[in-house]
């Protein structure tokens, strides 16, 4: 079947002009972190409504993400996001230096015009436009997970064109101790000086004075807001420097594994040891939760690598890939298709054979059928829209 492709822009994940060697592993991973996006996220809560056992309420829970300090598994979602577009960079890039002068123009153009689509398309996610055309700019929100992915992506891309990897593992950890020292020392107007609380932290004065238009429901600091952009940069170079271990040790498997649950064990402990005076913290994005996130994120890769890379359980991971393969498109579409009410039209005859305490349940696989339909239809057709 000849090969096919849909592209917003000559750009992608991974830029088409920097196109990586694809590991199964990863799109599946990606897809796996997408479904509980999708609707997932509420198969543990209908479970627990038919049968009232008390470890899927607390599996159910963990599906939230957390009131304020601490983390729970539907926290590092986002993060593993993050993290995996650094891999795909970390597997492709290379020093600016090994292009040719015209292939760099179109490298940083096509960079630039991404990180510009990601924004845009953050705001068309979030319905960021009030009350509709003509827009009033102080009704839109900019801020958007979207965006902060283009942005951690862009800063990791020009670290990894124009810094040494040295250089940029230096910045990484500069970035974490800089930040929190950010947080825990300077006071602004009354924020910040170690006030991590909601309304006191001195992200709410940067997003007051720096992020245009409005907040995430009007709160004082925006999850996606403007200071906490540092962290998520060191999660795109975690991902980085694990996809070069990946291609550097891509020989030795077991190699790999040992290596990159040493860098896990090692994130984990210092993210949850620095946890005791800086706190773990999804919306402030605190270096903490920077290294907590990136800890678990490469655990999962670590079983992905060995189930789908090293013992080829192809079929299984495919299954996730078609929703790794066109992860952006699917993510935008959560937003703008309803498909609680087109997965009712196809399939509402089969839920209402089921009793009401097993509709939910059966609702939701359905939905995320349709979901997983559509997309692999792109995927048997090989159409990816790349972002």
């Amino acid at each position: 079947m000849e090969r096919k492709e849909a592209s917003a822009m000559p750009l992608a994940q991974s830029n088409q002009a920097i196109q990586p060697q694809r590991i199964l592993s990863v799109d599946a991973l990606r897809g796996f972190d997408m479904i509980w996006i999708l609707g997932a996220e509420g198969i543990f809560a209908a479970l627990f409504l038919i049968t009232g056992w008390p470890w899927l309420q607390s599996l159910s829970l963990q599906m939230q993400h957390s009131s304020w300090h601490g983390i729970t598994a539907y926290d590092a979602i986002f993060p593993l996001f993050i993290f995996l577009a650094g891999v795909s960079l970390g597997i492709a890039a290379k020093p600016i230096n090994h292009y040719s002068s015209e292939k760099r123009k179109t490298l940083i153009n096509n960079s630039i015009k991404r990180l510009l689509l990601l924004c845009l398309l953050g705001v068309v996610y979030n319905h960021g436009w009030g009350a509709g055309i003509p827009m009033q700019l102080e009704d839109i929100r900019f801020a958007s997970v979207l965006g902060r992915i283009g942005i951690a992506w862009f800063v990791a891309a020009m670290l990894c064109w124009y810094v040494s990897e040295k250089g940029q593992w230096l910045i990484a950890v500069g970035i974490l101790i800089g930040y929190w020292l950010l947080l825990a020392s300077i006071d602004i107007s009354g924020y910040g000086a170690g006030d991590y609380s909601a309304n006191g932290a001195l992200n709410v004065w940067f997003d007051d004075v720096f992020l245009p238009g409005v907040s995430y429901q009007n709160l004082a600091i925006d999850p996606e807001g403007v200071l906490s952009n540092l962290g998520s940069i060191v999660n795109a170079l975690a991902g980085v420097f694990v996809g070069r271990l990946m291609m550097r040790f891509k020989l030795e498997p077991f190699t790999l594994i040992i290596r990159l649950l040493i860098f896990a064990f090692i994130s984990l402990a210092i993210g949850f040891s620095w946890n005791i005076i800086l706190p773990i913290n999804k919306t402030l994005w605190t270096s903490s939760f920077v290294l907590v996130t990136v800890g678990y994120s490469c655990l999962l890769l670590v079983i992905f690598y060995y189930l789908f890379d090293v013992l080829k359980l192809t079929r299984f991971a495919k299954f996730w890939a078609v929703i790794g393969c066109n992860s952006i498109l699917i993510y935008l579409a959560s937003s703008i298709i309803s498909w609680q009410y087109i997965s009712e039209s196809l399939f509402g005859g089969v839920i209402a054979l089921f009793s009401e305490n097993w509709r939910v349940l059966v609702g939701i696989i359905f939905m995320l059928f349709t979901q997983w339909l559509l997309l692999y239809w792109l995927y048997r057709r090989k159409i990816f829209i790349k972002v």
